[in-house]
């Protein structure tokens, strides 16, 4: 006997209510399977759970599209944060310039070692003390650091900033989205259980696979059990035929 299984996707439940809205549009009161009161819900749910999918979508959408862009920026930022330590500390080992030049940038603890950079925030913290750093020595007279100089490193710094504030505020929309659509599924999933319900009770006296037939005409699913699938293909599989 095979089950009534409730739709557990979103291009699912889109399906089964438009189904439902369809029969509710083209059969008169006293002809639909299911309610009025259903087919009212269904009315004021259908279109805002519909605008829900479409506005999640393209949040995700353009998330997934800066993605690429906002990976290259932050790679370029890391790359000439990088270079900037990696020639300050080169500078201290020719004996350019002296070692406690390092408190200016914070880096008196790393030993002539570029710090971690694997993490956004990590990023952020070293550049700003590098860009910060360098502006105060530069103040008190100090020849600045090039190749890459600090104007470089800054302009890579600030592109990487402002994509990653743009990042965090489409993350931001789309898990708002997301979160506003999965209630929308919670109260889609109550309406269609109550619909598919007040369908089956109206074909109640048919038999089963009468019943089954016109209630899928209203988008309800059924699925057979694997047991049930292999009696089946047993059943339908025909006889070979044999030479007489």
């Amino acid at each position: 006997m095979p089950y009534r299984r409730l739709p557990n996707t979103d291009v699912a439940r889109l399906r089964a209510l438009k189904l439902a809205y369809v029969k509710g549009k083209e059969l008169p009161p006293f002809k639909l399977a299911f309610s009025s009161a259903s087919y009212t819900k269904l009315l004021g749910f259908l279109p805002q759970f519909e605008h829900s999918l479409i506005v999640h979508k393209s949040a995700y959408n353009s998330q997934v599209s800066k993605s690429k862009d906002y990976t290259n920026t932050l790679k370029k930022a890391k790359l000439y944060i990088s270079h900037f330590i990696q020639v300050i500390n080169m500078a201290i080992l020719r004996g350019d310039i002296p070692a406690s030049i390092l408190t200016f940038y914070g880096l008196q603890d790393y030993e002539n070692k570029v710090p971690q950079l694997n993490t956004e925030a990590e990023v952020l913290s070293w550049g700003d003390k590098l860009i910060n750093g360098e502006s105060e020595r530069i103040r008190k007279g100090m020849s600045p650091i090039s190749n890459p100089s600090i104007a470089l490193v800054k302009v890579r710094f600030e592109n990487f900033k402002d994509a990653y504030n743009y990042q965090k505020t489409l993350q931001k929309d789309n898990n708002r989205t997301l979160q506003s659509l999965a209630k929308m599924r919670s109260d889609g999933d109550v309406l269609i259980a109550k619909i598919w319900d007040e369908v089956e009770a109206s074909y109640r006296e048919l038999p089963d696979d009468i019943r089954r037939e016109k209630s899928k005409e209203y988008g309800l699913t059924y699925v057979f059990r694997k047991n049930e699938l292999k009696r089946l293909s047993v059943l339908e599989s025909p006889f070979e035929e044999t030479d007489i």
